[in-house]
Order: C-alpha cells, then structure tokens, then sequence
C-alpha cells in the first residue's frame, strides 16, 4: 500500500527547479486527472516566487472548477479524552498526568450539542480518544441527531474515532454517519514507531488497514491524513497520495477528503520535532495537493491561524472548521485542562463566516449528498468533472440563508445578504427564478431544503 522506497526514489530523483518541466506537469493538471509520484517531487521543489505564483493559481482555478467558490464549515464535537495510547506528541496520552480527563454525561453532551446548534453549526465531527467502548459512541451519535434547539439541530456527524472491527464498522456504518476520518499521523514507518510507544496505537499495520475495513463495511466516504511535523512533509504527501491511489485502484472510488493538520503544542507533551513545516512549505503542500487529488476535499482546522487559514482558502482548501474546542465539554464549560492541543483560531463561527464572505467565499452547511446518496462512487462522478458545484452551490446557498436568518450578527447578515444577490446575479435567469423561490420559503421560516 505504501511504498517507502518509491517515495525516497521519487525524493531523491526529483530535478532541481526546472521551469519547462513545473509548467508542463500544471498544464497536465488541469486535465483534472490528477499527478504522479514524479509529478509531485518535482512541484516539491518549486522555490521560485514566479513559479509558486504560478502553482498557486493552478491550485486555485482547479479548485474553482471542481467546487466553485463554496467553503463547507463544521466543528468538531469531543465526547471523551480518555485514551489507552501513549502517543508522544498529543495530550490525550495515556500517562499525561497533567490532563483532566473527562467522557460527557448524556446531558453534558446535548448541552454541548446545544451551544454548537445555538452557533449555528449543522455539521459536526465527533472525536474521541482511544479509550471509548463502541456504545458509547453509537449512543452519542444517536443522543447527538435527536438534539434540537429552536430552529436548529444537527443533520450529518462524521466521525473520527479509533480503528474498529469490520462488524463494528457496520454498526457505525447504520447509525447514518456521513464520513469516517482516521489519520495514519506519519506514513514513516520507523517515525511511527518511534512516536507511539504502547497501545493498539502503536500497530502501524492494524492502523493502515483500517480504512480498508471501513469501506468494506459500506462506509464509502472515507478521509484520510498525516500530522504533519512528526516526520519530512515531502514522504508524507507523497504517501498521502499513494494511499488515496490505492483506495481508488481497491475500491473504485478514493478519500472523500484529505486533512493537512500541522504539529501544535499540547498539554504534557513530550515529543521535540525536527520536522516543522514552514509556513511557505505548508501552503505549498496544500496547493500541490488541490492539484495532485482535485477530486478530494480538502479540510484545513482551527489548528492554523487566520492568517495561514486565509492564505490556504486560495489555494485549494474546500472544508474548515470554526469555532471550534478540543476538549469534551468545550462548549460549555472550557477551563484549557482537557484540550487535546493549541488553537490557532479562537475566533466565534460567526466571526470566521465574515471574515470568508468578504473574501467572496460563500459559505455552506449543506449536508444534502449524505441523504440523497451521492456518497461514494456517485459524488465521484460529480466531482471529477465538475459537476457538483452545480447540486452543492445552490444548497450552500440555502443552508447559508438558513445562518442569516437564525444566527448572524447583524454586519454578518447584510454583508451575507449582499454576496447571496451577487450569486444569483452569475445564475442564468431560469436557475436564478428557481433558487430564488427556495430562498423565500427558507425566508418565510421553512428549514432544510435541498436539491
């Protein structure tokens, strides 16, 4: 599945800067059929501030073409930090002493729920530490969809939890979560080692192969990541890639979203990097990756800050998480001694939608493929030819009515109202009338429309 010695060949291989060669491998990725091994080494290489502009604005048209200018927004919902693992650079590692630990109640939870529905949120990602039995969390699920407040509730939960059995992964499966997410951390082999010490952690092949059993359970939205800073970025994208290949080649369809968290300081952590990705570098990665998978989502967190979230949104990045705690409970009561690791962005999701929608993004809480099926194979062949920003920009275009009208502060409700007429103004006047007459029911109190 992971080819190390490749990817220290396509490493080492890889010409230095060659202007004739970055320009032919962007023009090939405009086809929209993604890069090769050997592609991206070389793009890896680009240092040239005419060419990384070049890059950049490859990265940005490719992703224009395949998403359009919508930006989806969740936050993450953490219902236990009790862990089994003792996995050198995260607080949540079985010998921190340092750590409150804590697994929400069901009320705690529904007031967790409660808080996030109050910002606004409909999408949410369920964490928990390696320490959480299957009902627990089959529970939370269930206590989390039947939440509502006013207006609101909470209509997809994707869910980023331990690796599980192939029957467990089923029962996950029929309690309608949207994606299963689980990082490998390092595809380095020996770094993996070295970072997690005891606990099922520490099985890189039983980690590696969780997906696969994911997916042979029916889950066919699957995401996939590297912390990056525990070892070289440059192995780390290209094993990246190498696995969204193979799943695709496997299965028939490859990683409904790739995550690109950066190494954070955490509470008790004892692990010292040698491998920090520069800022540069980081939003180079991004980029080279928008190119090398354009199919895939692209999650960028509350890890990095405004500043590096407002560079990356350009260059390829489709979903962000906002307003976000790291600590069970963070929503309600956050006293910084359960956080599984830093913020970067501590700024409120209203805040962070203003922010987007006066750079021209529009923001979506649109959970409508999950319920309709187009999941899988079905939203691949959407989006590999671009085809399904045409379903998902009209129902952004609803769900970010729906915050407008429940939630926004009142700058963020005319400033949204303003870039929603200036959507409906690049519609043809036929889809223009249609999408108008579905903005007035959400006006007139009617809630969770789609196509």
């Amino acid at each position: 599945m992971i080819h190390s010695s490749l990817i220290s060949q396509s490493i080492d291989n890889a010409l230095p800067e060659d202007v004739l060669q970055v320009r032919e491998i962007l023009s090939k990725a405009y086809e929209l059929q993604g890069l090769t091994l050997s592609d991206v080494a070389a793009l890896m290489n680009v240092k040239r501030p005419e060419l990384l502009n070049e890059l950049f604005h490859a990265a940005s048209d490719i992703k224009e073409k395949i998403y359009g200018d919508r930006l989806v927004l969740f936050a993450p919902l953490y219902v236990s930090n009790m862990c089994v693992n003792e996995c050198v650079y995260c607080a949540f590692r079985k010998e921190n002493k340092l750590l409150r630990r804590c697994t929400l109640t069901k009320d705690q939870l529904i007031q967790d729920v409660k808080a996030l529905i109050d910002q606004g949120h409909k999408r949410l990602l369920l964490v928990a530490g390696e320490g959480v039995t299957l009902s627990t969390l089959l529970e939370a699920i269930e206590t989390t969809y039947a939440t509502k407040n006013d207006h609101g509730e909470i209509r997809r939960i994707n869910v980023n939890v331990a690796p599980l059995t192939l029957d467990e992964f089923k029962q996950l499966k029929a309690a309608k979560i949207g994606t299963y997410q689980l990082f490998q951390e390092t595809y380095h082999r020996e770094t993996y080692k070295q970072v997690h010490t005891h606990g099922p952690k520490s099985d890189y092949d039983g980690r590696m192969t969780a997906i696969d059993r994911a997916m042979q359970a029916g889950i066919d939205d699957v995401g996939i990541g590297a912390l990056l800073g525990l070892y070289d970025w440059r192995f780390e994208l290209l094993a990246l890639l190498q696995h969204a290949k193979y799943l695709e080649k496997t299965f028939g369809v490859g990683p409904h979203t790739i995550s690109v968290p950066r190494l954070e300081p955490a509470l008790g952590m004892t692990y010292v990097s040698k491998h920090r990705v520069s800022d540069q570098d980081f939003l180079k990665l991004v980029a080279i990756l928008r190119l090398a998978v354009p199919y895939t989502g692209i999650i960028l967190s509350t890890r990095e800050s405004p500043r590096i979230r407002r560079q990356a949104l350009a260059l390829g990045v489709s979903q962000i998480s906002a307003g976000s705690r790291t600590n069970p409970g963070g929503y309600t009561d956050d006293d910084g001694q359960a956080n599984q690791f830093e913020l970067g962005d501590h700024r409120s999701l209203d805040e962070v939608i203003y922010d987007v929608i006066s750079m021209g993004y529009l923001p979506s809480f649109c959970t409508s493929c999950y319920r309709l099926g187009r999941t899988g194979e079905h939203f691949m062949e959407l989006a590999k030819p671009g085809a399904i920003k045409e379903k998902c920009s009209p129902n952004a275009l609803l769900t970010f009515q729906e915050y407008l009208n429940d939630y926004a502060s009142a700058k963020t409700r005319q400033l949204g109202e303003l870039l929603i007429q200036q959507k409906l103004q690049q519609m043809s006047s036929s889809k223009r009338q249609m999408i108008q007459s579905l903005l007035d029911r959400v006006k007139q109190c009617e809630r969770d429309i789609y196509i």
